[in-house]
């Protein structure tokens, strides 16, 4: 298995973070504000610099106002058609 920041499914699951938060109008300021972390912790995992855990996605989900479980459903899905 793959260690890279740059797998399919991780660039999938920063592509739907990037997605929730542009259509919510939300900058990586306003995200990093409700997390209590500074902009450049978006940034670094938006760009993929850094890989965020479990909770952290939980985390992010919730200042996005998105499904935690949405989230991994589409990147389960995408997996199983071989994405």
């Amino acid at each position: 298995m793959q260690k890279s920041l740059r797998t399919p499914r991780q660039q999938l699951l920063l592509s739907l973070l990037i997605e929730a938060r542009k259509a919510k109008g939300l900058t990586q300021a306003d995200v990093a504000a409700a997390l209590g972390k500074p902009q450049s912790f978006v940034a670094k995992y938006e760009n993929a610099e850094r890989r965020i855990d479990v909770i952290e996605l939980v985390d992010i989900a919730a200042a996005l106002g998105v499904s935690t479980a949405a989230i991994l459903e589409k990147i389960e899905s995408s997996s199983k058609n071989g994405a």
